[in-house]
């Protein structure tokens, strides 16, 4: 499947949006889970042949990264600021969009943040782990945002049944 083929993708709604982040809750996360959703992450992207990058993160520390053929160092610019707000929010930067949208505005508008250090827009999902809450995130920027956000939902989704 090529980065074309998934243009299909349909806007999830806010409460599809909520049950993701609640359903994708991990028992835990450590170094090797973030070795092992990064690389299950590239894999997914090289069979599409998605020109992404991948950043994954647990507070501070930079876990993960890859970026593939066709990405560029604009996309790195996207994970910052896409990371930013699930870190300042604590949900998917997605949902954070969609939220300010169901409202009749947008993120950039009402928000009151820098657009240059934060971007709602889809790719970025928060890494919850069951008693501890947030403790990181998994990015992807390079398609279109429905693209970015359903490919790290995949992606968690396959992580947290294998």
């Amino acid at each position: 499947m090529t980065a074309t083929a998934t243009a299909t993708a349909t806007a999830p709604t806010i409460a599809e949006l909520e049950e993701q982040e609640r359903r994708l809750t991990l028992p835990r996360f450590t170094y090797d889970d973030a070795w092992a959703l990064g690389s299950l992450l590239v894999g997914l992207a090289r069979e599409r042949r998605a020109p992404v990058a991948i950043d994954i993160r647990r507070g501070g520390q930079q876990l993960f990264h890859a970026a593939l053929p066709g990405s560029t160092p604009d996309n790195d610019a996207w994970i910052d600021r896409k990371r930013r707000v699930v870190e300042r929010y604590g949900c998917s930067s997605y949902l954070v969009g969609s939220r300010f949208r169901a409202k009749g505005t947008t993120f950039e508008e009402s928000s009151r943040l820098a657009p240059d250090v934060y971007a709602a827009h889809g790719g970025a999902f928060p890494i919850t782990v069951e008693g501890a809450g947030v403790i990181g995130t998994v990015v992807v920027s390079g398609l279109p945002q429905t693209e970015d956000h359903a490919l790290v939902v995949e992606a968690l989704e396959r992580f947290r049944s294998a």
